[in-house]
């Protein structure tokens, strides 16, 4: 008998899921210009501090993206797993966590951390791709949200790179403050087995299957967006409202 041609509507096995998604790692904020300066060296000090201070903003919304993720979780055994990642950021009874270790990183840059922790310059493109992620969060299911947190499949290579390269390239940021990319290689690791597993389980038709790989798009379009952003304000030198006229001189008697 021969072979039917599969329709668009045949699921894709497990394993080729898996592989579709693993091959958005094609698109994944590594391969921006922004991360390709930083990681090859050429970013200047400023640079490096405009990128810690709005990936700041990032850290700190995650535990409450995390958050809504349990809301809306009705499976103890899921929320049971999933609570760690609030842990490894917000930090437990006698550990620090990942936002502490950010801020480590910052002050390493030198920068004042209550600066930092202020949000204050935070720029507006990369405030509108966070809050969309974390909205997201909340008005999806948690399978969903879980899906979206599956860049992590590509972020281990992008924290060997900064543990790798920026001693020698950026010798002025003190070693202690590269803490948070040290723990985030382990913690992504086990955390995106949970995701991947969780999104394997729940997206089995082929339209699930292709609406969880516009999820993972979106999160690749967030983390895209907030490095745009960046460029824009630090390495073509065009912040926001850079052609406008200061508000006190339009307002001025």
């Amino acid at each position: 008998m021969s072979r039917q041609p599969q329709t668009t509507d045949t699921p894709w096995s497990r394993d080729e899921f898996e592989r579709r998604l693993r091959a958005l790692g094609a698109r994944y904020h590594i391969h921006h210009p922004y991360h390709r300066m930083m990681h090859e060296g050429r970013c200047t000090p400023e640079q490096i501090r405009g990128w810690v201070i709005n990936r700041y903003y990032y850290q700190v919304s995650i535990p409450i993206k995390d958050a809504n993720v349990l809301a809306n979780c009705p499976d103890p055994d899921a929320r049971r797993l999933w609570v760690q990642r609030i842990l490894d950021h917000d930090g437990a009874e006698g550990e620090t966590g990942g936002i502490e270790a950010w801020l480590a990183l910052a002050e390493a840059c030198g920068l004042d951390r209550t600066r930092v922790a202020s949000l204050d310059d935070v720029l507006p493109g990369v405030r509108f791709a966070v809050d969309a992620y974390v909205n997201f969060a909340r008005r999806s299911t948690w399978q969903e949200a879980a899906c979206s947190s599956l860049t992590e499949l590509f972020a281990p290579e992008i924290h060997q790179q900064r543990l790798t390269g920026w001693p020698d390239h950026y010798p002025w940021i003190d070693d202690s403050g590269l803490s948070y990319f040290r723990k985030r290689l382990s913690e992504a690791r086990r955390d995106v087995e949970h995701g991947l597993r969780v999104t394997l389980d729940t997206f089995t038709t082929r339209a699930q299957q292709d609406h969880a790989m516009s999820i993972l798009q979106f999160k690749l379009n967030v983390l895209w967006s907030m490095l745009d952003a960046m460029w824009m304000a630090y390495v073509a030198d065009m912040p926001p409202y850079h052609s406008c006229e200061p508000i006190d001189a339009v307002v001025a008697p």
